[in-house]
């Protein structure tokens, strides 16, 4: 048992031990990463962004051949096809998915959807202006997101400045996310009123994420000067959308834009061919000039200095927050 103070109310809604939620990480957060983060008590996350139903639909069956445990799964409805959306939403209804993220644009049609076919909704937002179109939606849940964040992030505010603003205003329990590495920064958003955390970059660098060696082994070496928010990983991405990422030839080069480049790959991952300024980031298995593809990397990397399991990555979050809360 750990302090009491880390037991919230957030854990019995979604069913699992400690209030620790992988994100759903497009390509990287697939069935083994988030059985494990489940399995090891957290709440894990499908990242399902823009995939076709059939796969989202194999996903879920091997992560039900190895943990029992709930999850959810991560859509985007704006940065996906409005036609495949539907498709996706249909099927999480039919394997009777309880649990969806959505991000970005608050789709009030998409939430009402999910509600009434019994999902709950867990909407990730950037902003006070999001939070509140998520609450009047009907979302069951806030993941409030800092700029401290890896991946694609929406707002443009510390974490620990807006976390605060929206606890005050939800009626409904908030998970805070961006830059949390350590039990310290649990312990801290906890304390500005957050009943969870969520994390990326932690979960990245782990044995089960489906992240290549190269994006593990550079996170492990960077600090969180080594990143940087930029808006030049947009080849594929339909909506402008900033992006935290570790820094390399791409983003150092003065003058570019992916509109000016040929359309030559530089590497191809599940086979099909992967671009310069592309949004995808390389995966187990991918080949090619890795280091000029999208590093994705929350500013927490400089306390993320081991690759390790899940498992482990959850207990010693646990462990150094508990030992902090015991000191006083």
């Amino acid at each position: 048992m750990y302090h009491p103070a880390l037991y919230t109310p957030l854990t019995d809604i979604l069913g699992c031990k400690f209030p620790i939620l992988c994100a759903g990480m497009g390509g990287v957060a697939r069935h083994q990463l988030a059985a494990s983060v489940s399995n090891a008590g957290g709440f894990g996350c499908l990242g399902m962004v823009r995939e076709r139903p059939e796969f989202i639909r194999k996903e879920v069956n091997l992560y039900r051949s190895l943990s029992d445990k709930p999850f959810a799964v991560n859509l985007i409805p704006a940065a996906t096809d409005p036609v495949l959306l539907s498709h996706q939403i249909a099927e999480c209804i039919a394997l009777e998915i309880r649990h969806i993220v959505l991000f970005w644009d608050v789709d009030k049609k998409t939430i009402e959807q999910c509600r009434n076919n019994g999902i709950h909704v867990i909407h990730q937002v950037g902003s006070r202006r999001d939070a509140e179109n998520a609450l009047e939606a009907g979302a069951d849940m806030l993941i409030v997101q800092g700029i401290e964040a890896g991946g694609h992030v929406r707002g443009e505010t510390a974490l620990f400045g807006l976390l605060p603003e929206i606890c005050a205003l939800s009626a409904v329990p908030v998970i805070a996310s961006g830059g949390i590495t350590t039990g310290e920064a649990l312990v801290a958003a906890l304390a500005l009123g957050a009943q969870g955390i969520s994390c990326g970059t932690l979960f990245l660098t782990t044995t089960e994420s489906n992240a290549h060696d190269f994006h593990k082994e550079k996170i492990i070496s960077a600090t969180a000067s080594d990143t940087t928010l930029c808006y030049d990983f947009q080849r594929n991405w339909p909506i402008r959308a900033a992006v935290r990422v570790l820094k390399n030839s791409i983003t150092e080069t003065a003058t570019h834009h992916y509109k000016a480049t040929p359309e030559v790959p530089i590497g191809t991952q599940d086979g099909a061919p992967i671009y310069s300024f592309s949004t995808d980031s390389p995966l187990t298995g991918a080949v090619g000039d890795l280091a000029s593809m999208a590093l994705y990397c929350g500013q927490g990397c400089g306390s993320v200095k081991h690759i390790k399991s899940a498992a482990a990555t959850i207990t010693d979050l646990m462990q150094q927050a508990d030992l902090y809360l015991n000191r006083f």
